[in-house]
């Protein structure tokens, strides 16, 4: 970024409310293209969900949780307590409703829908980190080495091939069977007991961690102001504009202001003018030095739900679905799922020491589909969120889209999927934009 041009050609201001991948990256699209940029964090800039996730960048993840039978297999983890994709059990009449309008999309017709969707946001994100990484000197390490899916069970890996099938047919985005054979000569680290798998060649992976400091960093030199332990209160303003945000260390005032608190969204439903069904997805990893056998390629385990990416200078082991609210709690049996799973299928699945053990609450939307559109009480505050498990996937597309928006040009996607409005609110949002 050239930060003379940007501090030329100021569009005005405008505060950024969440500090995690999706927030940064609006910010970084923001200070581009000419805007003051403030970034406020209720605690510290990418140490949420952005910081400790599994760093896939997978433009393959097309399909949505929505899929046919989806919401029989969440039936079933009710009676399971500590199965991979968990449902904790309680009254909460927010997630029962999230429930019921899930098991309603999980058909063909909404599959692919949200699929194409989802696609669209996934492709122009990957374009847009190969531009990052081509002209900016972003710290990411950064691979493009594909990501494959492995398989214990061989009828498990035959049955794939049907949604190989599908994948091709509607998204053209076909993966390469590898039998038992080939698998292991594609990567070593796996154990010969493997019964094969399916690669995706053009997925890439990096160290979120490493991204976010880099960014930041390049947005402190491009003249981006960062607040951080510093909460959200509430906006203030008149005739459906708002002014100042008020926060925990006092007002700010701005032209525009970006919504990018991933699951705690909800918590800002009063304020936003709509009730965002996002549930929080809890995930887990485990970060650790690279073993002496070493996998080269990201895997995941499709039959475990457990997913392993190999950094240049790092180890992880992540993944698992839980939805038990705003649990704080590292509960060590989930993290042992991980572990047990490497074991399966990895020559030498992990070492010691194991410098972290981390959760993260995903923003889940019920039909698997992000939120990005002006909230329905504010016609200059623009709403991105509800990214699920593809947060790190979607960012820049996501920073791109609110740029543009928010300078009332055409964004470089139709957004109408991503609308507010599309889970049946009275309201809507107050301002069209570009549709």
């Amino acid at each position: 970024m050239n930060t003379s041009e940007l501090r030329q050609s100021s569009r005005g201001t405008t505060v950024v409310i969440g500090g995690g991948v999706i927030g940064l990256s609006s910010a970084w699209y923001l200070a581009r293209d000419g805007w003051e940029v403030t970034v406020v964090d209720r605690g510290s800039v990418g140490g949420a969900c952005s910081h400790g996730n599994c760093g896939l960048i997978c433009p393959s993840h097309v399909l949505p949780l929505t899929e046919p039978g989806a919401f029989h297999n969440a039936l079933k983890s009710l009676l399971t307590p500590n199965s991979p994709f968990r449902v904790q059990p309680r009254f909460d009449p927010a997630l029962w409703s999230w429930l019921w309008n899930f098991a309603k999309r999980c058909n063909h017709a909404c599959m692919l829908d949200a699929g194409h969707a989802i696609q669209r946001l996934l492709k122009l994100s990957m374009h847009e980190y190969q531009q990052w990484m081509e002209n900016d000197p972003f710290e990411s390490e950064w691979q493009e080495k594909g990501l494959l899916f492995v398989y214990q069970n061989p009828k498990a890996l035959a049955d794939f091939g049907k949604t190989n099938d599908f994948m091709t047919s509607e998204f053209e985005e076909p993966a390469r069977l590898l039998d038992q054979r080939e698998v292991v000569r594609h990567e070593p680290a796996l154990k010969e007991s493997v019964a094969g798998g399916w690669l995706y060649e053009h997925d890439a992976h990096l160290r979120p961690d490493k991204l976010l400091a880099s960014l930041r960093a390049q947005l402190s030199e491009a003249g981006v102001e960062f607040m951080e332990n510093c909460e959200f209160k509430s906006f203030s303003g008149g005739a459906g504009t708002a002014q100042c945000v008020e926060t925990s260390q006092g007002s700010l005032r701005a032209d525009a202001f970006v919504i990018a608190t991933g699951a705690w969204t909800p918590h800002l439903n009063e304020q936003i003018g709509a009730k965002i069904p996002i549930q929080p997805g809890k995930g887990y990893s485990i970060t650790m030095p690279r073993p002496e056998v070493c996998p080269i390629v990201p895997l995941i385990f499709p039959e475990h739900h457990v997913a392993v990416t190999p950094m240049m200078s790092r180890y992880r082991l992540g993944s698992i679905m839980e939805f038990a609210g705003y649990d704080s709690s590292i509960r060590p049996e989930r993290l042992d799922l991980l572990r047990r799973a490497a074991e399966i299928y990895l020559r030498q699945p992990r070492c010691q020491p194991e410098l972290s053990a981390w959760f993260g609450w995903r923003p889940m939307t019920y039909d698997s589909v992000p939120i990005i559109d002006f909230t329905p009480k504010w016609n200059n505050v623009l709403l991105a969120t509800g990214h699920n498990m593809l947060g790190m996937s979607m960012a820049p597309g996501t920073g791109l889209i609110v740029s543009a928006m928010l300078a009332n040009q055409p964004p470089p996607i139709d957004v109408a999927p991503y609308q507010i409005a599309r889970f049946a609110n009275k309201k809507t949002s107050r301002r069209s934009g570009h549709r």
